[in-house]
């Protein structure tokens, strides 16, 4: 099995456990049959590998949304701030200047 062993060098840090107690396995097995397992266990590996990519990059995707987020709701208090101030000094000048 050639292929799988560099995949295991490449992968070895983000693969879990099982599937390289699986690799290996196949690796004990008989030239013939590891032969016939190769390309599914290739693309389990691969599988496996673009899976946890994908949740990397969910993951990064939702830290940044978390981080939008608390601009926004500090942005959103600083404008209802800004109306409130806004409102009063215009209560304030129709108070001093009340219409006749």
């Amino acid at each position: 099995m050639a292929n799988i062993p560099q995949t295991i060098d490449s992968t070895a840090q983000d693969t879990p456990v099982e599937l390289l107690e699986l690799i290996r396995a196949i690796d004990a097995l008989p030239p013939q049959q590891r032969l016939t397992l190769q390309p599914a266990l290739n693309r389990v590996v691969e599988s496996s590998s673009r899976r946890r990519k994908i949740l990397s990059m969910v993951q990064e995707a939702l830290g940044q949304l978390r981080l939008d987020m608390k601009y926004l709701v500090f942005d959103l208090e600083a404008t209802r701030r800004e109306r409130d101030r806004f409102e009063q000094q215009i209560k304030d000048l129709t108070d001093e200047n009340p219409m006749e």
